[in-house]
């Protein structure tokens, strides 16, 4: 499928309502693929300052959303992956996945303009998440345990990790 220059591909179900209970596996990419939130080390993730900001806002999302659950989640040098519970919170006012996400970047971006402009951390290119973002809806328990598998080993294989600077195609 070829897109217009002006056109982007649309990754959401249009038929699924994204303010639904259930289980949501979301990717999040720093634009221009900055590894900016730490490095990797013998298999593990050492988040710097701008890392620890974006794991604290990331654990945050229950206390700022009624009815929303943090799974599991892990930062990496440039991107984000997170389990994301919708649940039945009673009030009739759910959150969609798309605001959730929308929010959460905005906050953060927020949050980092500070830090570059009062502790000096490094800049990001035009802005600090892609666009976009991945997001899966997660329908039964074995795709659960192969995504909270997933989550965890991250770290372990990031030299083989697509949204690792390294393995980028020429």
């Amino acid at each position: 499928m070829r897109l217009s220059s002006g056109s982007r591909k649309q990754l959401r179900l249009t038929q699924w309502n994204y303010k639904s209970t259930g289980y949501y596996f979301v990717t999040l990419c720093v634009e221009g693929k900055q590894c900016l939130f730490g490095n990797i080390e013998n298999g593990l993730m050492r988040l710097n300052e701008i890392g620890q900001m974006i794991d604290k806002a990331c654990k945050m999302l229950p206390t700022v959303y009624s009815g929303i659950v943090l799974d599991c989640h892990i930062v990496m040098p440039n991107h984000l992956h997170a389990i994301i519970v919708i649940e039945d919170n009673g009030l009739g006012t759910i959150n969609s996945l798309f605001d959730i996400i929308r929010k959460f970047k905005t906050y953060t971006m927020n949050l980092y303009k500070r830090g570059v402009h009062e502790m000096g951390w490094m800049k990001y290119d035009k802005r600090l998440w892609q666009r976009s973002y991945y997001e899966h809806i997660i329908r039964n328990e074995s795709s659960l345990e192969n995504i909270r598998e997933y989550i965890i080993n991250n770290p372990v294989k990031w030299d083989l990790d697509s949204e690792n600077p390294k393995n980028k195609k020429s």
